[in-house]
């Protein structure tokens, strides 16, 4: 039997889900993703001549800004006041590697900023290395971790 879908009434129309009476828990999520580069890139990126500037702390702060407005994409997502929003990019053999860590006090969870927030910082990384080259691909985005609320998650390495 399938589990009900929250985010239908009774009904069969659409709605936000009510989370009034849940308690207000600490919750954490933390989610990647990857950009692939070819070398040509990544050494413009490596080497401070990619000609649009530096991707990675433009995509840092992107991504730190695609988690603040998650509410304003995300049609059903709540509102959440966010306490902490880190975004990590490195460079690596194959692109850029991307980590976000969202935190907040609420009563419901922050994957969908988490989400957002490498999904957006991953989407700077390619416009701001196009110019460079045509074929760039954002790819692995993936929650990796949550904690707070009914239910723990974490991504087995296997």
């Amino acid at each position: 039997m399938m589990a009900k879908l929250s985010h239908f009434g009774n009904d069969g129309r659409v709605k936000m889900v009510d989370v009034g009476d849940k308690p207000l828990t600490s919750r954490t999520a933390s989610a990647t993703a990857r950009v692939l580069l070819n070398s040509e890139t990544i050494d413009a990126i490596r080497n401070e001549t990619n000609p649009k500037g530096d991707p990675l702390e433009i995509a840092r702060i992107a991504g730190i800004m695609g988690a603040k407005k998650t509410q304003e994409l995300i049609p059903l997502c709540h509102q959440l006041s966010l306490s902490k929003v880190e975004i990590e990019a490195s460079l690596d053999g194959e692109g850029v590697f991307l980590r976000s860590t969202v935190k907040t006090e609420g009563q419901t969870g922050v994957e969908m900023e988490a989400l957002t927030a490498v999904t957006i910082a991953g989407l700077t990384v390619y416009d701001m290395c196009k110019a460079v080259q045509k074929d760039i691909e954002l790819t692995e985005i993936s929650l990796e971790s949550k904690s707070g609320g009914k239910a723990e998650y974490r991504r087995s390495s296997d």
